[in-house]
């Protein structure tokens, strides 16, 4: 078949790819108003995690998965732009990780305000001001973000989605190598690259900044000045990729929570979210509290503690589970649980990350 013929044939079907993309954002946008309607949240994790379900299922072709979902994710964010011109708030300027990972989950199509701390991206989505927010809450390599555990102590706003980012970090600058005299970055990446550091510019001077975009800024301007950042800040701020992959971890993963007003429907493949406090200064206190999740089969999976800051000593933990709260198991688990502390929160429920 002839190369003028084949041409044609994609020509004909990309025509009927439009048309149906057309006729889905018509519907999309019916959706839309009512929701608008009901006052629910424009943008539904339990539906997106089902819509990537089905597409990956009926998945047979050359497309991997992977590629699959980077379509669709730009197809649903083409949806909710139709549906609200919807606002997510994340943390950090442009090109930074949490920027990265706000368009991982939310797609190139809506409205993205950066915030200058993780206190800021809460207070904005409490006002109302941005729809959702985008914040890490932990690295593989670098453990948890503590500033945005403590925030969820005073805040009623819910976690609704997950992302995990692949993280790759990049030596940029526009001097040589051999005439680097600084490295700047946010503190957990240059933890995240320590060994690397140690290796190729020990006796240079490590500087912590806020975040990496942050860093890449500061090199543009200054002599004899790098940073360790991602490649979008490179583009952003017109650096030479000095050496790629300088992280010491090759499983590298930073977990970002987006957070908003509602918590989800249950999707089958659910993590649920909680913080509490025993109050209570005796032997096993914690191993008590945790025991209705082993007698109702809910599998944990993660612990953290945080100091109250209100009382020496007295902690809030923070327990991640498989499962919803609506799930028969987790919310008898949650019920037996919440007899035995002082205080007790469910922080949300929400689909677990492809």
């Amino acid at each position: 078949m002839k190369l003028k013929s084949l041409r044609k044939k994609i020509d004909d079907i990309d025509k009927k790819i439009i048309a149906l993309l057309n006729k889905r954002a018509s519907i999309a946008k019916n959706i839309g108003s009512l929701k608008n309607l009901a006052g629910t949240g424009i943008y539904m994790p339990d539906r997106e995690a089902q819509i990537y379900k089905n597409i990956l299922k009926q998945n047979k072709g050359l497309f991997s998965d992977k590629a699959l979902t980077a379509i669709y994710r730009e197809i649903m964010s083409s949806s909710l732009a139709l549906e609200k011109n919807i606002n997510i708030a994340f943390w950090g300027p442009e090109a930074s990780f949490t920027h990265l990972a706000a368009i991982k989950k939310f797609g190139s199509q809506v409205k993205y305000s950066s915030c200058d701390s993780i206190t800021d991206v809460f207070r904005e989505v409490e006002i109302l001001r941005a729809d959702y927010g985008v914040v890490p809450v932990e690295n593989s390599t670098e453990g948890a973000v503590s500033h945005t555990l403590d925030m969820f102590i005073n805040s009623d706003l819910k976690i609704c989605s997950e992302i995990l980012l692949d993280i790759s970090h990049n030596l940029l600058g526009k001097c040589d190598i051999k005439s680097v005299k600084k490295v700047y970055s946010n503190p957990n990446v240059l933890g995240q690259c320590r060994g690397w550091l140690d290796t190729h510019l020990r006796g240079v001077e490590l500087i912590e900044v806020s975040t990496t975009s942050r860093a890449a800024e500061i090199a543009s301007k200054e002599k004899g000045s790098c940073a360790i950042a991602n490649i979008l800040a490179a583009k952003k701020y017109k650096l030479r990729v000095l050496d790629n992959g300088i992280e010491d971890s090759t499983s590298n993963v930073t977990r970002f929570l987006v957070i908003g007003q509602h918590i989800p429907a249950p999707t089958k493949k659910d993590k649920t979210s909680i913080m509490f406090s025993t109050g209570r200064d005796r032997i096993g206190a914690l191993h008590d509290t945790l025991s209705p999740f082993k007698k109702n089969k809910v599998n944990l999976a993660k612990i953290e503690s945080r100091p109250s800051k209100r009382k020496s000593w007295e902690y809030y933990f923070f327990v991640d589970m498989l499962g919803h709260c609506r799930d028969a198991k987790v919310k008898k688990a949650l019920k037996e649980l919440e007899k035995q502390c002082s205080y007790f929160k469910i922080l949300g429920s929400y689909p677990v990350a492809l």
